[in-house]
């Protein structure tokens, strides 16, 4: 591990403070931030994803002066896998090294993370358009129910809350006949990467979630939310079962009131936090800030990078 290129991650529960918190320690520490957030690649979405304000400049997505990349890239309607991800993050952080930057991975998608940290051999089968088509028809509970009947292993692996994730199992044990865990396997690491996360005490979080929802709402979300479905883009799309963008299409039709929406938003964020931190402490590599402290960081990036 010792003579491999050397990596930085910040990770954390939504609303931990991530973004600023990467920016911060780029400008410290001459890095530039690939973006570990399945929501924050999609083109339109901002608001609602938190992706923080920038401007493209010479194909560069720049934040506060800082390169973003993996971010703001893609439509609502296209694909993008955790496979992409990984080849994507990997060409982009051979880049910045070429240049003597600090490749700083930045995000709460688990996935996307340790695909690049473990160096994970993904399953390869594409997607397929009309299983997906088929599958989409389930709600989620019936998903579920198919998923542990087809692939048990992988029911006990993934969270079976996250309809994208539960989808691309499906996907691929229906088209391959072959657990999706048991193809993603590990290869010797190609990087030392020193993972941090932000550690939050749960009602502060929870105070966070509540106030970042309150400001996007007053941002515009829902109008945000109306756009992309005025431009053609369908509510059932993947990019569109993230929470706050569904129960906002919702609203939109008139199925439920404003402050219901709201509430259902902000309860099923804070349990979406619940899993993250569940999944971010089974990984016993990651050390620990409370709160976002910011000098204990400093410190444990400035004996890493020697």
């Amino acid at each position: 591990m010792k003579n491999l290129p050397k990596i930085i991650v910040i990770l954390g529960p939504t609303a931990s403070g991530k973004t600023d918190f990467g920016i911060a320690l780029a400008k410290k520490f001459a890095g530039e931030i690939i973006s570990a957030d399945s929501r924050q690649v999609y083109k339109k979405m901002d608001i609602g994803t938190g992706k923080p304000a920038g401007k493209w400049r010479e194909g560069v997505y720049l934040v506060e002066g800082i390169p973003h990349y993996i971010m703001d890239i893609i439509e609502p309607d296209e694909e993008f896998t955790v496979a992409h991800f990984k080849k994507l993050a990997e060409e982009k952080i051979v880049d910045i090294l070429r240049r003597k930057k600090i490749p700083i991975i930045v995000g709460g998608t688990g996935l996307y993370i340790w695909s690049v940290v473990d160096n994970l051999e993904l399953p390869a089968v594409v997607p397929d358009l009309n299983l997906r088509q088929a599958l989409e028809k389930k709600n989620l509970e019936e998903q579920v129910a198919i998923l542990k009947d087809k692939d048990p292993d992988t029911a006990k692996k993934i969270d079976l809350k996250n309809p994208r994730r539960v989808l691309r199992a499906l996907e691929v044990v229906l088209a391959s006949g072959q657990s999706f865990v048991a193809q993603k396997k590990q290869a010797p690491p190609a990087y030392n990467a020193l993972q941090i996360g932000l550690n939050w005490p749960r009602a502060e979080l929870y105070m966070r979630i509540e106030k970042r929802i309150d400001e996007q709402m007053e941002s515009g979300w829902a109008e945000e939310t109306k756009k992309i479905l005025a431009a053609g883009f369908n509510s059932q799309l993947p990019s569109m079962s993230g929470i706050g963008y569904k129960q906002l299409a919702d609203y939109l039709r008139g199925v439920k009131g404003l402050e219901e929406t709201i509430r259902e938003i902000k309860k099923n964020t804070k349990n979406y936090a619940k899993r993250q931190i569940t999944w971010f402490r089974r990984d016993k590599r990651i050390k620990w800030l409370e709160r976002d402290d910011f000098a204990e960081a400093e410190k444990l990036v400035a004996e890493f990078i020697v």
